[in-house]
């Protein structure tokens, strides 16, 4: 499938896991990024695209055969409560508990969750509280 519109404007235009068991990661990725509205766009034996987040096996062509090592990657949200459906969500669907929903010191209204995926990658949603966006993203059509 070929890929007529994309969406830029954001710091990381994509990412590749390299995953042991992609049926598993598949299942926490569907669970987690449902609640946040990011659907898994194309999946193959091999791989599946949500986003620009690539996930993989170690027999796909990308992965040059090897898995990736433990990656921290954040969600941003623009819902608070999102960050409790992603959280529970992502514990039914096997996810571990490395933090629950709550305010973090980093800055004013910060407020996040963190799971660990099927691979032990931690994976946090956070809502940086009330603000004003320029832009939600940039469309570009091929």
């Amino acid at each position: 499938m070929e890929t007529n519109k994309i969406y830029r404007g954001r710091m990381i235009d994509h990412i590749q896991l390299v995953v042991a068991d992609l049926a598993k990661s598949k299942s926490f990725y569907e669970a987690v990024l449902g609640t946040i509205n990011i659907p898994i766009a194309m999946a193959t034996e091999e791989f599946f695209n949500a986003d620009e987040l690539f996930v993989s096996t170690k027999e796909s062509k990308a992965s040059a055969g090897a898995l990736t090592g433990r990656v921290h990657l954040a969600f941003s949200t623009r819902e608070k409560g999102a960050v409790e459906r992603f959280y529970e969500a992502g514990l039914r669907a096997g996810g571990k508990d490395n933090g629950k929903p709550g305010p973090r010191p980093y800055h004013p209204g910060y407020y996040a969750a963190f799971l660990l995926d099927p691979d032990g990658n931690n994976i946090e949603i956070v809502y940086h509280g009330e603000a004003s966006y320029s832009s939600s993203a940039i469309e570009i059509n091929f």
